[in-house]
């Protein structure tokens, strides 16, 4: 099955990868480059496998490491309540206009 970001969760590429940001609870978290690649690749409609595959190419790690640190990943953003499968494969989205808060919320 595919990985998606659950509604109400927004990506960012930023100088040293991806942050995330849950609007629904006032939440970010920083990826670094290779946690980037890998939800890239996750979001892209991709594999875990095909995940893995990259990573142990960019960053020449052996393959059964990089399988695990893709399922690393995968799980602590559903713990996170910030991924889930995807059945229906729509758009993931992006933080409007390429960084900051969506227009007329506040902050708390």
């Amino acid at each position: 099955m595919a990985f998606k970001l659950r509604e109400g969760v927004f990506t960012a590429e930023t100088d040293y990868g991806i942050a995330l940001l849950d609007e629904d609870r006032d939440q970010y978290w920083t990826l670094n480059p290779s946690a980037a690649l890998t939800l890239r690749t996750l979001l892209d409609g991709g594999t875990e496998a095909a995940a893995a595959r990259k990573l142990s190419e960019e960053y020449a790690v052996d393959i059964g490491t990089a399988q695990r640190d893709v399922r690393e990943l995968v799980g602590e953003l559903r713990s996170a309540g910030l991924g889930e499968d995807d059945s229906g494969r729509g758009a993931h989205g992006r933080w409007p206009h390429g960084r900051g808060r969506r227009a007329g919320r506040s902050r708390r």
